[in-house]
Parts: structure tokens; C-alpha cells; sequence
């Protein structure tokens, strides 16, 4: 008699790692995804498209004005909203983290460095979601060819 196997046990498992280390490694990342994701729209991106003094006054100094605060602070709540969803999350950590390049540099020039360290630290974890969710960009890529 020849046993059969059943069709379930033959499917394919669809997960990045099906063990409690990868399970615990996907839950951190996503945990340090949504964190990133609240700091950019809340502490960064809200105060700029609400126009808070303190950000007007900074952007007032660069001479970059109000049409600059709102610009940045719209791309810093894009790339927000774009690190929690999947096929664009490695893409707006990339894009996330030019804009601390270009944030650094400002600091740097403009202010002095007062707090030029800020975007320094948050290009790290940027730049481990960027290379965690790497997978996602051939899916990305090929939704915009079929586009």
C-alpha cells in the first residue's frame, strides 16, 4: 500500500523565517519601522506643516521660508507613511535617509552642528530597514514597469 501525502504538506512555507529568532527579528524591525515611521510624522514632519514658531524661525534663518518648511515637511511625512507599506518600505528608508544627509549638512553649515547628530543616528536604523526590506524593490519595480 502507498501512503499519500497530503497537499498541504507539500505546499510551499511563504515566510521570511519560520524560526522564533527570525519571527522576534521581523516583529524588532517592524517595531523600529512604526517608531521611525511616528518619530518623522509627528516630531519632525507635524511641527513643519503646521508651521510651529520654532520651525518657521529655522527655516526663516536658512532663507528657505515657508514654501521650504512645507516641502520637507511634506517628504518626511511621505516617507512616514511610505515606511509602513511593504512594497515601498526599503525605497522611503532610502529616501528618508538623504534627507538626514541633506539635514546634516544643514545643521552642519547653517546651525553651527547644534544638533547635528540627530540625523546622523537616525541614518543607521534608516539604513537597516533599507537593506532589511531590500526584497521589496524588485516587487516595487515591477509594479512600475506593468504601470
Amino acid at each position: 500500500m502507498s501512503e499519500t501525502v497530503a497537499p498541504a504538506a507539500t505546499a510551499p512555507v511563504i515566510a521570511e523565517s519560520a524560526t522564533a529568532r527570525g519571527r522576534r527579528a521581523r516583529i524588532a524591525l517592524r517595531g523600529l519601522q512604526i517608531l521611525l515611521a511616528l518619530f518623522f510624522a509627528v516630531a519632525s514632519a507635524l511641527p513643519k506643516l503646521i508651521a510651529h514658531s520654532t520651525a518657521v524661525d529655522a527655516f526663516a534663518e536658512l532663507g528657505w521660508g515657508n514654501a521650504g518648511m512645507y516641502t520637507i515637511g511634506a517628504l518626511e511625512l511621505a516617507g512616514a507613511v511610505a515606511l509602513l507599506v511593504p512594497v515601498l518600505q526599503s525605497v522611503a528608508a532610502i529616501a528618508l535617509s538623504g534627507l538626514m544627509v541633506g539635514a546634516f549638512v544643514v545643521q552642519m553649515s547653517a546651525f553651527e552642528g547644534e544638533n547635528a547628530a540627530t540625523p546622523l543616528i537616525l541614518i543607521i536604523p534608516l539604513a537597516l530597514i533599507a537593506w532589511a526590506r531590500r526584497g521589496h524593490n524588485a516587487e516595487l519595480l515591477r509594479r512600475v514597469r506593468r504601470a
